[in-house]
């Protein structure tokens, strides 16, 4: 445990001069200029209340225990983990607007990390400010769980798309949680690393981060250590967010996921499963 703490403070020590307040926005970011204003998916539109009317996007109902026991708590203010996930929002948030960004890549060094759990918690999080939106895209295409840890069975995911059997608009999906969508991906992709590399996923990046200017782009990447598919896609994002789990990662593993990551704008590092006792929360 205390090694990869160790390992955590000094990776971030070596970054820190990745993230600059002094930073310039990035060339596409747009000020809505409206505090309320809402992403309604594609081709959806608030109505005169402001409340989202889902008019193409599906909508769907998700099992509350399904979620609690994938440790999906963010929605629920009065659960005692939630407060983990706005703290972990605010700080994202934070350096994110200081840069211009609004995409984000999550990863770890190695699986079981519980990236795909720090994912969906986070946008879920900044989905619930009422200036903001979230979008949720699984590109884990190797080892796709976010449909499965939100308990979504759509019959279009991302894998319809990229094969041109659907369109953009019939793979999304809002489950029922104001403004937040999905992208999911039903089934492994063969190929993963020259799919995210590929001109038609860069179009992709780019129609998502440019669609809403209110949107957080929020992509669930694959373990950094498990293939070269984050290191394809890193440069089409802004910046990269790591999922540490303590107990699951070595120091030589954070360390050498660290120097992949060198050319990324790193936001931080995530200790999760951390079994220091709780300040006010056991998550």
């Amino acid at each position: 445990m205390e090694r990869i703490k160790l390992a955590i403070e000094k990776a971030k020590a070596s970054r820190a001069d990745l993230i600059s307040p002094g930073a310039q926005p990035h060339p596409h970011h747009r000020d809505s200029g409206m505090s309320g204003e809402q992403d309604v998916g594609e081709e959806d539109t608030p109505d005169d209340l402001g409340a989202v009317q889902y008019a193409q996007t599906a909508v769907v109902s998700l099992d509350p225990e399904h979620l609690e026991r994938h440790r999906v708590v963010a929605h629920q203010k009065t659960h005692p983990a939630s407060w983990a996930f706005d703290v972990l929002r605010t700080q994202v948030l934070q350096k994110m607007d200081e840069a211009g960004w609004r995409t984000l890549a999550i990863t770890s060094p190695s699986v079981e990390s519980g990236k795909t759990v720090v994912s969906i918690n986070l946008a879920i999080s900044i989905a619930q400010q009422t200036n903001r939106t979230a979008l949720l895209v699984d590109f884990d295409l190797r080892r796709p769980s976010v449909a499965r840890s939100l308990g979504l069975s759509r019959p279009k995911s991302l894998n319809e798309f990229l094969e041109g059997h659907a369109s953009l608009a019939d793979t999304l999906v809002n489950p029922g949680i104001e403004r937040f969508v999905v992208l999911p991906t039903n089934r492994a992709v063969n190929g993963a690393s020259e799919l995210l590399s590929s001109t038609k996923v860069g179009k992709l990046i780019k129609d998502l981060r440019e669609r809403y200017s209110d949107r957080i782009v929020i992509f669930d990447l694959p373990p950094v250590l498990a293939a070269d598919d984050v290191m394809s896609v890193l440069p089409r994002v802004d910046c990269v967010l790591m999922v540490v789990g303590s107990g699951v990662s070595t120091q030589t593993e954070v360390e050498e996921a660290m120097t992949r990551l060198s050319k990324a704008n790193l936001l931080g590092v995530v200790l999760n499963k951390d079994e220091s006792p709780p300040q006010n929360a056991y998550y």
